[in-house]
């Protein structure tokens, strides 16, 4: 069921997701080499507890963390520990909060120290992607003209857009309808209604499209064993254009 919300609703979700860009923001102060990813879980679920809510992810389907945290060819769901970040090294961190009974949820690759050049490539490109999405996904668009304009933009570098895991309505629940593809068709697919709120997050890798899972069971990484990124916003759909609830303004006032 696709819940339209309503504005009262929008700005709980926009409060949820703020902090989410901030809690994220505090985990890019720590990302260097020498860190492990325990570290950075573990600051995260301090910050969101301290400003009045509960980490998202913590107990989802019984992942243990309050951070997804996934390294290099780790595409999404990897579950922090004792690794250590390294020179060279890229994370993706997807971070969800609960405040008020509405989730907020993003995520963001991070280069550590001095990355490939191809690599860091990668990242800008899909980072670009996620706002052409963006820009589509406004009232009478589906979501097959965000999908399609998303992989249409990185396969023209020769990237390849993971299949298997796609963005998602928000809401009162971390995940709800619809599905939002990083691939399609332009007008095909679910119809976008002023109100709806989804997260749109291409996960895009630098070779093949094909994934595995882990034997931890979460994490899921590249066949190949190439870098992956991952850039997530939660937007609400409006009329004539689309609002981004969460930002990344604090996190890119640290990195710069």
């Amino acid at each position: 069921m696709i819940y339209i919300k309503t504005e009262k609703e929008i700005e709980l979700i926009r409060e949820s997701s703020l902090l989410v860009g901030k809690a994220l923001a505090e985990v890019a102060k720590l990302i260097k080499p020498g860190v492990t990813t325990k570290m950075l879980d573990k600051v995260a679920e301090e910050f969101i507890r301290d400003h009045g809510a509960v980490p998202g992810f913590k107990g989802y389907e019984g992942f243990p963390a309050t951070l997804c945290t996934s390294l290099n060819e780790q595409v999404v769901h990897g579950i922090p520990g004792d690794m250590v970040l390294k020179d060279g090294d890229i994370i993706s961190i997807d971070c969800g909060v609960i405040k008020n009974g509405y989730y907020g949820d993003s995520a963001y690759t991070f280069a550590v120290g001095e990355v490939m050049g191809d690599v860091l490539e990668l990242l800008r490109r899909t980072k670009e992607s996620l706002y052409m999405g963006i820009d589509m996904a406004t009232a009478g668009k589906r979501v097959g003209d965000i999908g399609h304009t998303i992989q249409n933009h990185v396969e023209r570098f020769g990237y390849s857009v993971v299949r298997d895991l796609v963005g998602h309505g928000i809401g009162r629940h971390l995940h709800e309808k619809p599905e939002v593809p990083n691939y399609g068709k332009r007008g095909e697919g679910v119809k976008l209604n002023e109100g709806m709120t989804i997260c749109i997050e291409p996960m895009i890798n630098l070779g093949t499209r094909m994934v595995v899972v882990e034997k931890d069971g979460w994490t899921i990484r590249t066949v190949d064993h190439k870098a992956s990124a991952h850039f997530e916003h939660a937007v609400a759909i409006r009329k004539d254009k689309c609002e981004i609830l969460t930002t990344f303004q604090y996190i890119e006032e640290v990195i710069q």
